[in-house]
């Protein structure tokens, strides 16, 4: 038996019943929001840590209901990926899951922004649109659609590293469509 001195004994322990936020774990959530799955030696690889201390902090989040073992062919090899339903008590799943993206996308976005000019030249420009547009709920489910659509071509590359064009990166792309509401009114507390 061999004995990886990187993984951390007892420093992780849970707080309230919740994982502590750790360097290696918060690397592996943004490889995942990333990638979509990784192996312990993948994230080792890309990461620049052991494979044993990426092993020992994927079982921990998978512990904890923020990542799951992926569908994977038998073999050692244990993919793993961000839970699918990571429900806190009165929180439905899909608002959790949501919450943990939105999180993952701004922290990867404000990494982004840092990063920027140590990026390949080729690399240095992003695409980034706003826009207010009059919808029904169907039109807004339509446009939604269509976006989905246009990225289907792509998608299988993230599970077939093969089917990736050489010089193909992950690149986030971001859609969030929702209702502008009108402000609330507001109340002046009077004795």
């Amino acid at each position: 038996m061999t004995e990886d001195r990187d993984i951390p004994r007892d420093r992780t322990g849970d707080t309230d019943g919740g994982l502590r936020e750790h360097e290696v774990r918060t690397a592996l959530l943004d490889l995942l929001a990333e990638v979509g799955t990784v192996t312990a030696t993948e994230a080792a690889s890309r990461l620049g840590y052991s494979s044993g201390l990426c092993s020992f902090h994927l079982r921990q989040l998978a512990r904890h209901g923020r990542i799951e073992e992926a569908p994977h062919r038998g073999g050692r090899a244990r993919p793993w990926r961000l839970a699918r339903h990571s429900p806190t008590a009165d929180q439905p799943a899909e608002d959790a899951f949501g919450d943990l993206a939105r999180g993952l996308e701004d922290e990867s976005w404000q990494r982004w922004l840092t990063q920027r000019d140590g990026a390949p030249p080729e690399w240095r420009h992003d695409a980034a649109f706003s826009a207010v547009a009059y919808l029904t709920p169907e039109e807004m489910n339509r446009v939604a659609e269509a976006v989905r659509q246009a990225l289907a071509p792509y998608r299988d590359r993230e599970q077939r590293p093969l089917a990736r064009p050489e010089g193909a990166r992950p690149v986030a792309l971001i859609t969030r469509l929702f209702p502008l509401l009108p402000h609330a009114p507001e109340t002046t507390d009077r004795d």
